[in-house]
């Protein structure tokens, strides 16, 4: 029979050693297997009431870590704020300065420091300490795949945590270092108007896939003094394209995206519609028809 749930006023939401638990008699090792507690890592339980999100794999990632140590990369981004930099199952990235060392561990991507890529005054204080929100950019551009870096230096500059100019000094700083250009080609390649991953996803594969780049939220003055912000547009010829989200399962405001962009079409603009489900199962073809809507309005390569 499994224990009965246990949860000391000491434990409540909270992360923690389970050997210090037990030293502490706060619980036993039959207690710690019951509902009321999580294992996270080995010998790192939480309250099994906590939000199952990066942040906790980064609490827990945290109580096996030496002093000294830094979040990096996505992980910071997503303690700087940026909620889709990395989920719960997604592995905790750390910047380890020499001569620091970690040893392997599951969940857990280690990073070591080189000369010109620490910065210990930028770090902020806690148990999450991180690199900065443009070290954490540059280290994501390097890392992580383009896709998924792109959405989140989008984040970044979204939320005000860089800006292109401090990006722009980040790339020139580690100009000499490996993945010195592909940080500065990511960089090149975001865009702050982007409203979501997937936006980021799409504008960035149109783009490689040759098309010339959108312009993110362009605002279009309707006749009737109505502004509307397609999420992709090349105003020189009228074409816009709008991502559907998950959130068109809402008919109520599917019913009012419609509308306001059928006066979009009123006015002239060629509107079209990409789903999630086509922008990963049938992009070439979306390519094909945003390539298409260009070339009518008078686009040539």
């Amino acid at each position: 029979m499994p224990p009965r749930p246990h949860r000391p006023a000491a434990l409540a939401w909270a992360v923690f050693r389970g050997s210090e638990a037990a030293e502490q008699g706060l619980l036993t090792e039959h207690q710690l297997r019951s509902s009321a507690w999580v294992r996270l890592r080995h010998d790192v339980y939480a309250d099994a009431r906590l939000d199952r999100d990066h942040g906790l794999a980064c609490r827990a990632a945290a109580l096996r870590l030496p002093p000294g140590v830094l979040f990096a990369g996505p992980s910071a981004a997503y303690l700087h704020g940026v909620e889709h930099a990395a989920t719960f199952s997604d592995d905790v990235h750390v910047l380890v300065p020499h001569p620091i060392r970690v040893g392997s561990q599951k969940g857990l991507r280690v990073h070591v420091a080189g000369p010109g890529n620490w910065s210990p005054a930028s770090e902020p204080a806690g148990d999450c300490a991180r690199t900065s929100p443009d070290q954490a950019a540059w280290e994501s551009a390097v890392w992580l795949e383009p896709l998924r870096s792109v959405a989140i230096v989008d984040g970044l500059l979204r939320q005000g945590l860089a800006t292109p100019a401090t990006l722009a000094a980040e790339a020139d700083r580690h100009a000499a270092r490996p993945g010195g250009r592909r940080a500065r080609w990511v960089f090149d390649l975001a865009d702050p108007g982007a409203q979501s991953p997937p936006e980021s996803q799409l504008r960035v594969r149109l783009v490689l896939a040759g098309l010339p780049r959108p312009v993110t939220q362009h605002p279009v003055r309707l006749p009737s003094g109505l502004v509307l912000h397609p999420d992709l547009a090349w105003p020189d010829y009228r074409v816009a394209v709008e991502y559907d989200g998950h959130w068109h399962h809402d008919q109520d405001r599917l019913h009012l995206d419609r509308q306001r962009l059928n006066q979009l079409v009123a006015a002239g603009w060629l509107v079209l519609h990409v789903t999630s489900r086509r922008l990963h199962r049938e992009f070439p073809k979306v390519a094909a028809e945003v390539r298409a809507a260009l070339a009518a309005r008078g686009w040539r390569p």
